[in-house]
């Protein structure tokens, strides 16, 4: 009885995603049972049915990231194209309105935290979008009137909706709710099954996993999948038809970063079009000092390129995931804070505040922008950086911290 017990206690571990059991190892260490799924290949347990056309995925090959956990305002991270509707969203609206599928709304609406009455204003909150990287997520198929969870990796190209924090809401092609993955990124092991072939150019360097944006955006900044030269900018809430574009190629420098808290200078990069970078498995936390970035201020980088930021001593922080919100952007957020929007304008937002002094600086106020504003400061010299671990929640579940040291190292299951 005691042997049963514990038997079921593993397994209890293996499905809440708290153990690696059936995952296989990596490093020594339990590794993450992850189900890849490929571009245009139908799910075998759907919401919706995928031959009528509700999502259109794309050919793109992923892009590498540096550092595996980005946030949902992170420039570049997800793409778009010049076709107005990757994703059907009306369609998938009245399918989910429709009381001959209420079944299925419950179990959608649960899985993000909402009630029934609240799918329609939530949908036109979602904005479609193409990923440009192998992205982790939580995925649900629909199984006995349930929505079931598994981890998959969804390769690059293929069109999800995303929430006003840029975290993943549902896959356009079959509707199946998605939820942020609540693993380590760095130990995966990626089974290869049931059609979903391992794809060209899949590769450790270009997996991801999300958490929100510190605060709701009023439009997404994409890169053209078909022509990376183009950006466009997606109001939140629209399938394409609204998006302005400009150029990518325009570059701009590099901020000086020294003296700020990470928290502060990946507020600064990112409302200048840049993303953040950085070594490890994790972030630093957002009190951690800045001492350098890779490249060093001063250097012109185009939209969307990486800036590797080195910080000396981080305490405990970082980025908190929280629940869908179903009452608008005026309403109540979930967090543990007031949520702020850039205002009505598609200019880009500035960071005037001077660098930090000694004591402990308040957080950054600025929003996310679309187009990176110059700003041009004197070099610093790079010094090796140093990572911190941060906490963070999902909206809806939550995981178990991990114990264990993260792993570099990813497996794979042809």
């Amino acid at each position: 009885m005691v042997r049963r017990i514990a038997v079921a206690l593993v397994c209890v571990l293996v499905v809440s995603g708290l153990g690696g059991c059936g995952g296989g190892a990596v490093g020594g260490v339990h590794a993450f049972a992850v189900q890849a799924v490929a571009a245009g290949v139908p799910s075998l347990a759907p919401f919706f049915e995928e031959k009528q056309g509700l999502g259109q995925d794309a050919t793109v090959r992923s892009m590498p990231v540096r550092g595996s956990l980005q946030q949902g305002d992170t420039p570049g991270l997800y793409g778009g194209t010049k076709k107005p509707t990757v994703c059907d969203v009306a369609r998938l609206k009245r399918f989910l309105t429709d009381p001959a599928n209420r079944r299925k709304a419950v179990a959608w609406s649960g899985v993000l935290g909402l009630r029934t009455d609240q799918i329609p204003g939530y949908l036109d909150r979602l904005t479609p979008v193409l990923l440009r990287h192998d992205t982790l997520v939580q995925n649900h198929d629909y199984k006995k009137g349930k929505a079931t969870s598994y981890n998959s990796l969804l390769q690059s190209g293929i069109a999800i909706l995303v929430d006003t924090r840029g975290e993943p809401a549902a896959k356009c092609s079959c509707g199946n709710p998605l939820r942020p993955f609540k693993g380590d990124a760095d130990r995966i092991s990626v089974k290869f099954a049931d059609g979903n072939k391992k794809w060209n150019g899949y590769a450790v360097s270009s997996v991801v996993a999300l958490r929100p944006a510190p605060r709701k955006m009023e439009r997404l900044v994409l890169v053209d999948v078909g022509d990376p030269d183009r950006g466009i900018r997606r109001p939140v809430g629209t399938t394409g038809r609204s998006d302005a574009d400009f150029d990518t190629r325009t570059r701009h420098p590099v901020p000086d970063l020294a003296g700020r808290t990470f928290g502060q200078a990946r507020q600064q990069l990112v409302s200048g079009g840049l993303a953040v970078g950085y070594a490890g498995s994790a972030p630093p936390s957002d009190d951690a000092r800045v001492i350098a970035s890779d490249p060093p201020a001063g250097t012109e980088l185009r939209f969307g390129e990486y800036v590797t930021v080195s910080v000396a001593g981080a305490t405990s922080g970082g980025v908190t995931s929280t629940p869908p919100d179903p009452t608008g952007p005026t309403g109540p957020t979930g967090s543990t804070g007031p949520a702020t929007s850039s205002g009505p304008t598609l200019g880009p937002a500035t960071s005037t505040a001077p660098p930090p002094s000694t004591s402990t600086p308040a957080p950054p106020t600025t929003s996310p922008a679309s187009e990176p504003p110059p700003t041009t400061n004197a070099p610093v010299t790079t010094t090796p950086m140093t990572s911190a671990s941060m906490t963070t929640s999902a909206p809806v579940t939550s995981s178990a911290p991990l114990t264990t040291t993260p792993t570099t190292s990813v497996t794979t299951e042809t």
